[in-house]
């Protein structure tokens, strides 16, 4: 049951037994996702947007989960928030981690960058999940390049 809840939210992918990302889950998604032993709710979304949880902070701490929001501004997505969430990211590693945005964009890019910069993975099976969500615009494409660093050959 907590499973298909789970296959319900918009854009849920489950990338390692410890870390899925996926797009805005309602409150009741949340409920499934504590259910599910997720400990860590990362929410890279804005407050006060019409994809977002009113007291989305309240409503996981409720739950059990501790969270935290890093705000990304889609248009302009700044490599200051990168590092935030890399810290957050490496302070939780014994934990499991829901990653969330209200579509999936913002976090399958950060995660992508966090799992091949922080946690070795290669760069095709990183970022395969935003590569199945969404095509990168230019601003992304190139926040995504410079955080990769210049191309090693």
């Amino acid at each position: 049951m907590v499973r298909s809840m789970l296959e319900q939210i918009v854009n849920y992918r489950p990338l390692t037994p410890g870390l899925a990302s996926s797009g805005q889950p309602d409150a009741v998604e949340c409920a499934a996702i504590a259910a599910a032993g997720y400990q860590l709710v990362v929410n890279l979304g804005l407050h006060g947007t019409e994809y977002a949880l009113p007291d989305e902070a309240g409503t996981v701490r409720a739950l059990g989960m501790d969270y935290a929001q890093i705000p990304v501004v889609f248009g302009t997505p700044k490599h200051d928030d990168l590092r935030r969430f890399f810290a957050v990211m490496d302070a939780h590693r014994d934990c499991r981690i829901w990653v969330h945005c209200a579509a999936n964009k913002r976090a399958s890019v950060f995660v992508g960058l966090w799992l091949h910069l922080r946690c070795g993975v290669p760069v095709a099976t990183a970022f395969a999940p935003q590569r199945d969500i969404w095509q990168p615009d230019a601003v992304w494409a190139r926040f995504i390049a410079d955080a990769l660093g210049p191309p090693h050959g």
